[in-house]
C-alpha cells in the first residue's frame, strides 16, 4: 500500500508543478527518484500510469484515474492523520451534549459552526433534555455536557457545573382565558381552578414543572415547552414560560402576561459537565458558552465555574 500512497503523490504534485523537475524540488527529493517510483508501480501492476514519448511525460487514462481518485485518498489519510494528532492530544472522539429543553437552541448554531471550522475531528452529538432530565442525563452518563440545567446541580464530585444565570418565567394565559381578566396580583387560589399546562418526560418520573404545579390542580403534561406555549396560546391551559420564548407573543396580543401573588419568577440556569470523561472539546465548549454575549443576554450574569464538593 505504501508505495500506491507514494505514487499517489508523485502524481498529485507533477500534475500540480508540471515536471517531474518541478514536483522533486517541492516534495524534496530527486528527479529520478520520482520517475523510479513510478515506473516500479507501473512494472508491479503492469499498468501505464505516464506516457512519456512526447517531450514532457502526459498522463495515461489510468494514471488520469489514479490521480483523481488518488486525491480523495490522500486528502481522507490526512484526515485520519489530523484525527489521530487529535485525539493523542486529548480532543474526544465524539462529544455529546444534552440542551434543556428550555435553553435557546439557535444560539448554539454559531458555536457549532465555529467548532467545526477549526476541530472537526470530535463528532458533536446533542439530546434533548427536560428540566430534571438534564441532570439525569449526565449523571447517568447519556451526555458529556448539560447545558440549560434547571434545579440546583447535584453534589457529585465526579461533576463540574457553572450558572449561566436566571431564567426568568412569565405566568401567561390566552386573551380569551378566564384568567385573563382577573385583578392582579393573582392569587394562587385562584389559578388552582384552572388547568395548567405543564411540561414533563413520561420517561422520568418526577420531571413535570411540580413547583408550579398546584396540590390538586388539573394539567396537561407535554414534552416540550414549544407544544406548552402553543396550547396556552390556544386557551387550553395556563402556566409559565421562560420570558424570551413568550415575549414576542406577549408584544403581540397572543398571550397577556398576568402577576400572580408572591409569585417566583426567577430560576437559576446550569451548564455541567462530567469531569471524569471531559477532554479538550469538552473545555472548549464550556469555555464559548459561559463567554458568549447572546447566551448572557438571555439570562443574568454567569455565575464563576466551580466543582461539585
Amino acid at each position: 500500500m505504501k508505495p500506491l500512497l507514494d505514487v499517489l503523490i508523485i502524481l498529485d504534485a507533477l500534475e500540480k508543478e508540471g515536471s517531474f523537475a518541478a514536483a522533486s524540488a517541492k516534495l524534496f527529493k530527486t528527479p529520478s527518484a520520482l520517475s523510479y517510483t513510478v515506473h516500479k508501480l507501473e512494472s508491479d501492476l503492469n499498468i501505464q500510469i505516464l506516457d512519456r514519448t512526447g517531450h514532457r511525460a502526459r498522463f495515461t487514462r489510468t494514471g488520469q484515474m489514479l490521480l483523481e481518485k488518488g486525491r480523495d485518498v490522500l486528502h481522507a489519510v490526512r484526515e485520519l492523520e489530523k484525527q489521530a494528532i487529535k485525539l493523542h492530544q486529548g480532543w474526544e472522539n465524539e462529544l455529546v451534549i444534552g440542551v434543556d429543553d428550555t435553553f435557546p437552541f439557535s444560539l448554539l448554531a454559531p458555536l457549532i459552526e465555529a467548532f467545526y471550522a477549526r476541530h472537526s475531528v470530535t463528532r458533536l452529538k446533542f439530546i434533548n433534555g427536560v428540566l430534571a432530565g438534564s441532570w439525569e442525563a449526565l449523571i447517568q452518563g447519556r451526555a458529556d455536557i448539560i447545558v440549560g440545567a434547571l434545579h440546583e446541580p447535584p453534589q457529585l464530585s465526579a461533576f463540574g457545573f457553572a450558572c449561566l444565570g436566571k431564567l426568568e418565567q412569565v405566568f401567561v394565559v390566552a386573551p380569551h382565558h378566564p384568567l385573563a381578566q382577573e385583578a392582579e396580583p393573582i392569587n394562587r387560589r385562584v389559578i388552582k381552578n384552572y388547568r395548567a399546562i405543564v411540561v414533563g418526560d413520561n420517561s422520568l418520573p418526577g420531571c413535570a414543572v411540580s413547583s408550579q404545579l398546584l396540590d390538586d390542580q388539573e394539567a396537561i403534561t407535554v414534552f416540550d415547552f414549544k407544544t406548552k406555549l402553543e396550547l396556552q396560546i390556544n386557551g387550553l391551559g395556563c402556566g409559565y414560560l421562560p420570558r424570551y420564548l413568550a415575549q414576542r407573543f406577549i408584544e403581540s396580543g397572543a398571550l397577556i402576561e398576568k402577576q400572580v401573588l408572591a409569585q417566583t419568577s426567577d430560576e437559576s440556569v446550569w451548564i455541567g459537565w462530567n469531569e471524569q470523561t471531559a477532554g479538550l472539546a469538552s473545555a472548549w465548549w464550556r469555555q464559548e458558552i459561559l463567554a458568549n454575549s447572546a447566551i448572557a443576554a438571555v439570562y443574568a450574569a454567569a455565575g464563576v465555574e466551580k466543582s461539585a464538593s
